[in-house]
């Protein structure tokens, strides 16, 4: 481990070196918590006659590849993306210096350092931002249409991004999905929905693609940079719109659809008052299902880079399993209803001292209570993270063969074929197969309850607080 810190820090110098005026030393680096698809790193150098901070955005795993891959902007893109947007009025920091492949550090771009609240779960809640909070909503609408209008053809982007019609990304997304040959059920019932309602006729325009709450800067005078451009592309504008709107974040805030800090129509008059354009809520909503789509599909490919990927971590892992967070948002948006929610037994065998269930959480609490005690920074995070695997794994234990077996039962009764020996991955791929060739239709009877009654007690499962799963679990007739 010391031996690669080493390593990294003599690349990143030599980088420096090369690639930004002024440099003459890197005093101290540290690799944020945030980000799985790309790393950050906090610089501290010393830059002409005094000192500077900086931040560094890079590659996962410091891969350098040839070829970008399909729907991503490229380090290069995404700098020019930053520079056009501030010309534009979009807050953005200044972009210093590019790597290049003979720095062995990975795609990536040294940019100015700028001081905000990034952290989505603190901008909701934080005292400090109370004032600004109701005013985010109508300005994350006038950053939106300021980016929506950056002539693509003038700036040349045109012929850098990719554009994608709104059947092009929900196909793009199955199909990755299907890639992964793990069977989801609610994922393809989504899937068929939103072939089922493409909007009619979109405009095209630049869209950023991941603009959320996670992704902005905000401070106690509004939103000072926006950031992560790496899936910027051409399409729908309304993409971003209803991206900013998906429930995952909201971050537990989900009375305020815009972030977890605002309203709809806020967002919309915001946008309007710049672009021109009015804004159709329904197209916004049909994005909103695409966002928790795409995002449940991306979580199972981060599982799926856990297992054979660059950085195989255990944060890798954890968000994996958020992909039920995701289908239980579509369970919400689509077919929402009552579900029977397994409760775990209270009782428990003795034959083994200590149970199954106490060693779990005696290593959870050492992660909790030692660990992130002991530790900061990445260190600590992942702590904080492995303990919220022990978590999962706990609840697994306790219910999660009764879970399976009455899913197992529902696909017998649903389908109609099987019996006592048919195992659950046979009975869900039936399921799946027929809901990808059509022979099932989304109004088949039975079938939104079986989709409500899984998802949920998966997601109670995984992540019982999340707000999603709460406003599941509360639904009344």
């Amino acid at each position: 481990m010391a031996d690669r810190k080493k390593e990294f820090e003599g690349r990143l110098t030599g980088a420096l070196e090369k690639r930004l005026p002024g440099f003459q030393a890197l005093r101290s680096f540290s690799r944020l918590s945030a980000g799985a698809s790309q790393e950050t790193y906090r610089l501290e150098v010393t830059l002409g006659a005094g000192e500077k901070t900086l931040a560094l955005r890079r590659s996962a795993g410091g891969q350098w590849f040839d070829e970008i891959e399909p729907g991503r902007a490229g380090a290069q893109t995404e700098a020019l993306l930053m520079r056009l947007g501030h010309e534009a009025g979009v807050p953005e920091p200044e972009v210093l210096a590019e790597l290049e492949k003979e720095d062995g550090l990975g795609h990536g771009f040294v940019m100015e350092w700028l001081e905000g609240e990034t952290l989505g779960a603190r901008i909701v809640k934080s005292e400090a931002l109370a004032d600004v909070r109701p005013r985010l909503a109508r300005q994350c609408g006038e950053i939106l249409a300021r980016i929506h209008n950056i002539d693509v053809d003038a700036t040349g982007l045109a012929k850098q991004l990719t554009r994608s019609s709104p059947r092009e990304l929900v196909e793009q997304t199955w199909a990755g999905y299907k890639s992964l040959a793990t069977p989801q059920p609610m994922l393809d019932y989504v899937g068929c929905w939103l072939l089922d309602h493409l909007p009619s006729e979109p405009r095209t325009s630049l869209v950023h693609g991941d603009f959320r709450n996670g992704n902005l800067m905000v401070s106690p005078s509004g939103i000072s940079a926006v950031l992560d451009w790496e899936i910027a592309h051409l399409g729908d504008p309304m993409r971003d719109l209803g991206w900013i709107c998906t429930n995952s974040w909201r971050f537990g805030r989900r009375e305020n659809p815009v972030g977890g800090f605002g309203r709809y129509q806020d967002l919309f008059d915001g946008y309007e008052s710049v672009s021109g354009q009015k804004v159709d809520p329904e197209q916004v909503h049909f994005w909103e299902v695409f966002g928790s789509f795409w995002w449940g599909a991306a979580c199972l490919g981060m599982a799926n880079a856990f297992r054979h990927g660059p950085d195989p971590s255990v944060e890798r892992a954890a968000i994996g399993r958020r992909t039920s967070e995701c289908q239980v948002d579509c369970v919400n948006l689509l077919i929402p209803g009552p579900a029977n929610v397994i409760e775990p037994s209270t009782e428990h065998q003795t034959l083994d001292i200590p149970r199954v269930d106490e060693l779990i959480s005696g290593v959870r609490d050492h992660l909790r209570n030692d660990v992130m005690e002991s530790t900061r920074g990445r260190a600590q995070f992942m702590a904080r993270v492995a303990a919220n695997v022990l978590d999962i794994v706990s609840r697994e234990v306790a219910v999660g063969s009764e879970h399976r077996e009455r899913e197992r039962l529902g696909l017998q009764s649903l389908l109609g074929v099987g019996d006592a020996s048919t195992k659950l991955e046979a009975l869900r791929w039936t399921l799946v197969e027929a809901l990808r060739d059509r022979s099932m239709s989304l109004d088949h009877p039975g079938l939104a309850k079986h989709l409500r009654n899984i998802v949920v007690n998966q997601v109670a499962i995984d992540q019982p607080g999340y707000s999603g799963a709460v406003a599941a679990r509360q639904f009344r007739v």
